[in-house]
């Protein structure tokens, strides 16, 4: 990441996330470059597309990009813009920039994968907590739950910058609506990796990353 410089680098927006897609890409996921277009893959859609410096970096540890794109980071040649572009960036699933799309597409996603009878492959969805101000989400929420979509995952990166928040916490409203839902220190990866593999059966799944972010 020290490699990416640059204005508009939303820091504490990307060190919010390194921990959770770390694991993710280590760990969890079942995708690799060489299998980026395989129908088989697992899919990881970054929602919370702020602050890509993360997700850049791991997709270069990973192998997906050169690490020599780096520092070209946010230029106007380069294919790293400040939020991710699917048709310039290996392994990225989605262009984001708008943000409360991601969990949407997730939902999309799925019932894709479903309409072609692939039930292995797992959706992975992060977003940020300030992406529930936006009612496309819960919209999200609402389907998936009563749809019952167990491919579904989604990571909620808390840092308290939701305008509004949830009453009792950001878990409880996915549980409301028929999720699997936990919450964790999102800089603990076994506590990461054990929320993120517990068994869910015909429910999707949310883990609530709680995090204060490093600048």
């Amino acid at each position: 990441m020290a490699l990416m410089t640059g204005d508009e680098k939303h820091g504490p927006a990307a060190t919010s996330t390194l921990d959770a897609l770390w694991v993710l890409y280590d760990r969890v996921l079942r995708v690799t470059p060489g299998s980026a277009d395989a129908a088989g893959r697992d899919r990881f859609l970054l929602s919370k597309g702020h602050g890509p410096m993360a997700y850049y970096a791991v997709l270069a540890a990973k192998g997906f990009l050169s690490e020599e794109l780096l520092t070209g980071f946010g230029s106007y040649d380069s294919p790293l813009g400040h939020h991710p572009d699917r048709t310039l960036v290996p392994g990225v699933e989605i262009s984001s920039g708008s943000l409360g799309h991601g969990l949407p597409l997730g939902v999309g996603s799925v019932l894709g994968l479903r309409a072609r009878g692939l039930a292995e492959p797992h959706v992975w969805v992060l977003i940020g907590d300030a992406e529930l101000d936006e009612g496309s989400n819960h919209e999200a929420i609402a389907y998936a739950g009563s749809a019952g979509l167990e491919q579904l995952h989604t990571v909620v990166v808390d840092n308290s910058s939701a305008t509004h928040g949830w009453p009792g916490g950001i878990a409880s409203r996915f549980e409301a609506a028929g999720w699997s839902a936990a919450t964790v220190d999102g800089r603990d990866h076994e506590a990461l990796y054990a929320a993120f593999t517990a068994p869910h059966a015909g429910r999707p799944r949310a883990v609530v990353a709680r995090v204060e972010p490093k600048s």
